[in-house]
């Protein structure tokens, strides 16, 4: 594809000069109009091939377009001035910095606010830099403003930072751009980003404490049979007692005394089913499986397909409000969608309709989908597709909203009973003993055990 040179006028009067990859020198001046910029010059020059880094990577400097005429004015004497102290520091903490969620977060909001006050994406951009604390962020941003005033779509420069961005963002400030509404993909994007939160803190809040209680009682288990079964048993023969410790207490010492003896066949076993399995996901099959069970998995399935389902149905209504047709909204928003059957499905849905066929069967046939969601969505396409999404997005908010509840209130009592069935074994191994030494078997014999 021929690359361009060209010359342009910001918003703000600001001359840039940069360069695009595109196949006419009216499609330059398209793209750049449509990232508010006004086309001074443009002239064809020679195409030099550069290959792309790894995703998560970023780009190289090379492959950055120059973002000012007069950055490429730079004298050769700055060039070779030694870096100082100052400027060494600020490198290394940029290399150290991480980016957390919520830098992103801030980011998106302040990036929606932006452009819902009718800022264009150079100067949103450029604002959202100047107000950046992260210096590792910031880096990433500037990229992504060099990307934007060459020409490029905000996406293909995120598609760089995968490991920054999560997918499904990515995906929806691409379909944004693609369907020309990207103020609203953003707010979606900041909705996506609180709900996450939202749900992490909240899962945090439930597990953390039962998981720590978990591993505790484990180890106090393993360290009591280490370290406390052999002091029992030396006791017994002292006392010259005819009393034995109990059948599951030995087993289980057995077993520590084996486990640690041995510790490299259970760990080699762990490994080979863990490899094994990532490589069966790997294959499509595999990961077809896998993503089916994520869908049909105890408590965790139905809102997993649930929040998917969502993501389409608001990516599908933003096209359509954008004079999308049916197809070419369901081909744009399924960039929102990770899950290989949902894509399945949505692949399905766009054959059924170039062949006349209903697009709503193929979620309806999986069974995935509840009766009021394919109903609703077929008296659309009888009346007002477009009214009858909004109130299906309604609908389904508060389905969401009843299945979170429902798995805040099974969690504890799944995790409690986890917990309690770990500790009645403590207490059957290791304190069954520790009574029956100090307290001899008249307890025991009172109630005939």
């Amino acid at each position: 594809m021929p690359t361009f040179v060209y010359k342009a006028i910001t918003p703000q009067g600001q001359v840039i000069k940069s360069k695009m990859d595109d196949a006419s020198k009216l499609s330059c001046v398209k793209r750049l109009k449509r990232n508010g910029l006004t086309p001074i010059s443009i002239s064809q020059t020679i195409t030099i091939t550069r290959g792309k880094k790894d995703k998560g990577a970023g780009r190289t400097k090379q492959q950055i377009k120059p973002k000012f005429e007069a950055t490429a004015a730079v004298s050769s004497k700055k060039a070779k001035k030694k870096e100082s102290i100052i400027q060494k520091l600020d490198k290394a903490l940029v290399s150290t910095e991480k980016i957390t969620f919520r830098d992103i977060r801030i980011f998106s909001q302040n990036f929606y606010l932006l452009k819902k006050a009718n800022f264009n994406n150079i100067h949103a951009l450029s604002t959202v830099i100047e107000t950046t604390e992260n210096p590792k962020l910031r880096v990433i941003l500037e990229d992504i403003l060099a990307g934007v005033e060459s020409g490029e779509f905000m996406y293909t420069t995120m598609e760089y930072y995968d490991n920054i961005f999560p997918y499904i963002y990515i995906n929806m400030v691409k379909v944004g751009e693609l369907s020309g509404s990207l103020e609203r993909s953003l707010q979606q994007g900041v909705k996506y980003l609180d709900d996450t939160d939202a749900v992490t803190k909240k899962l945090k809040r439930i597990l953390l404490p039962n998981i720590a209680m978990f591993f505790g009682i484990i180890i106090m288990l393993f360290v009591a049979v280490i370290f406390g079964i052999p002091m029992l048993e030396g006791v017994f023969d002292q006392l010259g007692a005819e009393a034995q410790l109990p059948a599951l207490t030995l087993w289980f010492a057995d077993f520590v005394d084996l486990t640690l003896q041995f510790w490299y066949i259970p760990v080699g076993i762990i490994a080979l089913i863990g490899l094994a399995f990532f490589l069966y996901i790997k294959t499509p099959r595999g990961r077809y499986n896998f993503d089916y069970f994520k869908y049909t998995m105890p408590i965790f399935g139905k809102l997993i397909y649930l929040l998917d389902f969502s993501r389409l149905m608001k990516a599908t209504l933003l096209n359509l409000q954008n004079g999308m047709r049916i197809q070419d909204s369901l081909e744009v928003s399924k960039n929102v969608i990770k899950n290989t059957v949902m894509l399945s499905m949505i692949e399905t849905s766009i054959n059924n309709i170039f062949v006349g066929q209903s697009w709503i069967e193929p979620f309806e046939h999986t069974r995935l989908s509840n009766a009021m969601t394919t109903e609703m969505l077929k008296i659309g396409m009888q009346t007002d597709l477009t009214e009858m999404l909004e109130k299906l997005l309604e609908y389904m908010d508060q389905d969401i909203d009843n299945t979170m509840e429902k798995i805040m209130k099974a969690l504890p009592e799944v995790s409690y009973a986890i917990v309690g069935v770990v500790l009645i074994f403590f207490v059957i191994v290791v304190l069954v003993p520790c009574i029956q030494m100090y307290m001899g078997n008249f307890l025991f014999d009172a109630y005939g055990v």
